[in-house]
């Protein structure tokens, strides 16, 4: 058959059942090394197996690209297993798949494993690396499969086999491992060139808290020594910044074991960062013509019912029984929106109305995707919801990506757009899907925005596009969603009264610009290090003594800047200058305002900033006005306008 490929001029001819790795000839020898699979119609196939037969045309899969280190990665976490059952035969494999800049794979062992382990187990790797084992891909009957993993006593591999839908499982053997995997994989274990494992955590079997506790092993690996240090070094980075760590020496949250698991407890100064956080965007989108709306956090049964989510979500919600009636405790903040909506009789010269809500809701994640503030049970969410007309759509989702770019640029970060079209499972009229697509992709263009198209990634109930942030580290995290939805205001029946005097269907549009205001926090603390700018700092200043002569002015200057609606802080201790200096330092503190003899004689303040600088003495009403300015700065840039004073 008369085959295309990616990269290459000319078509080939290829013969029927001739493997893909046969067509590396055809590459030039240093450009053959590096591919590792390729890929037709979205599936990716490795070097080992057939030309698919109805295939015209395969794109060659690169190690160095993304696609190509999830499979170097997928098979990392082989290789680890393979030295996991070497050097601890007792061990059991569960799975191990790639995840973003890494790979795990959890084992049921005896004990937890140890830092030095980790060392003999890379060393084990690297010796599979070495021998250059082929990786080879055998397809079984479930039968088959089931009497080969009951033979390795591998009990997991059985439970696995037996949820799986297909007739006919894949494994894949390398050297004398042999597990249960879908594939892709490298076409033999040399090429991992450069790997590390990471760390050990608990994981729970399937994420169960009622299951068996694991032993998690993470590792990462890359197409090079160069990009792995370069890896580890951020990684060395980010573990300093970690908001866990952080949020403690900065007295902002903590968890208990008490409150219960994904449940953070705000100390006065988190409780202080977040209520100017959640202040700013009340009133930034009051300037932006939304409404402030507040809904119940429990509603009946019946209206989750109505929803959809109670067949669909109920494993993720709380309920609870009150006066005979069951009532869920709401996992979104959405269908009070509606009932406001509903309220009342909504003309076509109503729309756009625009719901905002700083909604705390619940839901109930397994214990084992908790992380800090990242991953918790109760968050607050900064809930939009938009309904308008058909031909204002675009329009509306223009003036979002406009609120996005404002807020991302306040915060410092850089940002990529995606757009997830329709799934295969999806509610709504091809018309519906088309007009609210096409909404999207034209309000993206017309701000002169680049995106990526996710196929089929879209919700069932309408496109979206998803905001990925890149914080100091260049790490991405989803936050920003703008998302339209159909299956809302049909299912509560909203309308409008159209110029015509009929009753039309509005559109909707579900918004967050921040997310989870936990997550966000998070995710803010990691990327300023904790070292938040002065518009948001819990303690803006903090006022030193040299010695107790001092007290009484010390008194004075504070009650003064207090005044002014600064957030400032007073150190009388007895200690020395510089460990009180230090200690305002390590609390990452804006402003450290110094009282001496000589600053009391002035009636002023020796000033000196976070960064180390000494800008001398100033007085107070300086002082006042140098830190007003560092505050209002950040927001020029946006047109906005906003202090948050005392």
């Amino acid at each position: 058959m008369l085959l295309e490929i990616e990269g290459l001029q000319d078509k080939i001819e290829v013969e029927e059942g001739a493997l893909l790795g046969s067509l590396l000839a055809y590459f030039p020898k240093k450009r053959a090394k590096e591919i590792v699979a390729f890929s037709w119609e979205n599936k990716v196939y490795d070097l080992c197996r057939e030309v698919p037969k109805e295939c015209k045309k395969l794109i060659p899969v690169f190690l160095n690209e993304p696609l190509g280190l999830k499979i170097l990665r997928h098979s990392a976490a082989h290789i680890m297993a393979e030295a996991v059952k070497k050097l601890f035969p007792s061990a059991k494999v569960t799975i191990g798949p790639d995840i973003e800049n890494g790979f795990y794979y959890d084992f049921d062992y005896e004990r937890p494993f140890t830092p030095e382990d980790l060392e003999k187990i890379e060393q084990e790797m690297a010796r599979s690396v070495a021998a250059n084992h082929p990786f080879v891909r055998e397809e079984l009957s479930k039968e088959e499969a089931k009497k080969l993993f009951l033979k390795l006593n591998e009990t997991y591999k059985l439970e696995i086999i037996d949820e799986l839908g297909e007739e006919t499982v894949s494994i894949y053997r390398h050297g004398d491992f042999v597990d249960l995997c879908r594939g892709p994989h490298l076409p033999s274990t040399g090429y991992l060139k450069a790997f590390k494992l990471t760390s050990v955590a608990g994981a729970y079997w399937r994420g169960d808290e009622n299951k068996p506790m694991l032993q998690r092993i993470y590792g990462t690996a890359f197409a090079s020594e160069k990009d792995l240090k370069k890896y580890l070094a951020q990684l060395e980075e980010a573990k300093k910044r970690d908001h866990r760590k952080l949020g403690a020496q900065l007295d902002l949250f903590s968890f208990s074991e008490e409150a219960g698991p994904g449940m953070p407890i705000f100390h006065p100064k988190g409780a202080l960062l977040r209520a100017i956080l959640e202040d700013f965007e009340i009133k930034e989108h009051l300037r932006r013509g939304y409404e402030v709306v507040r809904g119940p956090r429990l509603l009946r049964q019946e209206l989750w019912k109505r929803s959809g989510h109670y067949d669909n979500y109920r494993e993720n919600m709380y309920f609870t029984e009150i006066d005979g009636q069951v009532y869920g405790l709401k996992p979104m903040n959405c269908l009070s929106h509606m009932l406001i909506y509903k309220s009342k009789l909504r003309s076509y010269r109503d729309l756009p109305l625009r719901f905002f809500e700083l909604g705390t809701v619940n839901r109930h994640e397994k214990s084992g995707v908790l992380h800090g503030l990242l991953r918790v049970r109760q968050f607050t969410q900064d809930d939009a919801h938009i309904l308008c007309r058909p031909d204002q759509l675009q329009e509306e989702i223009v003036g979002v990506l406009n609120f996005v770019r404002d807020v991302m640029k306040l915060f410092g970060f850089e940002y990529e757009l995606e757009i997830s079209t329709r799934p295969e499972k999806s509610i709504g009229s091809d018309e519906d899907w088309d007009r609210a697509t096409t909404a999207l992709t034209q309000a993206l263009e017309s701000l002169e925005l680049k995106y990526d198209i996710c196929p089929g990634e879209g919700a069932f109930y309408g496109p979206k596009i998803d905001v990925k942030l890149k914080d100091a580290l260049g790490r991405k995290w989803q936050c920003s969603t703008i998302q339209c939805d159909f299956t809302l205001p049909e299912r509560f029946d909203l309308t409008y009264i159209g110029e015509d005097g009929e009753k039309h269907r509005p559109v909707m549009l579900h918004r967050v610009i921040l997310g989870a205001i936990e997550r966000f926090l998070g995710v803010l603390i990691e990327h300023y290090a904790g070292a938040f700018p002065t518009w948001l700092a819990p303690v803006q200043a903090r006022i030193l003594t040299i010695t107790d002569a001092q007290n009484e002015y010390v008194e004075n200057c504070y009650k003064v800047l207090r005044q002014a609606g600064l957030r400032v802080e007073k150190d009388l201790r007895n200690e020395k200058l510089g460990y009180k200096v230090r200690e305002a330092q390590l609390e990452k503190i804006p402003y450290v305002l110094v009282a001496g003899e000589k600053e009391v004689e002035a009636g002023g303040l020796n000033v000196r900033l976070r960064g180390g600088k000494n800008m001398g003495l100033k007085s107070l009403e300086e002082i006042v006005d140098i830190i007003y300015q560092d505050m209002d700065e950040p927001f020029k840039q946006g047109g906005m306008s906003y202090r948050y004073l005392y």
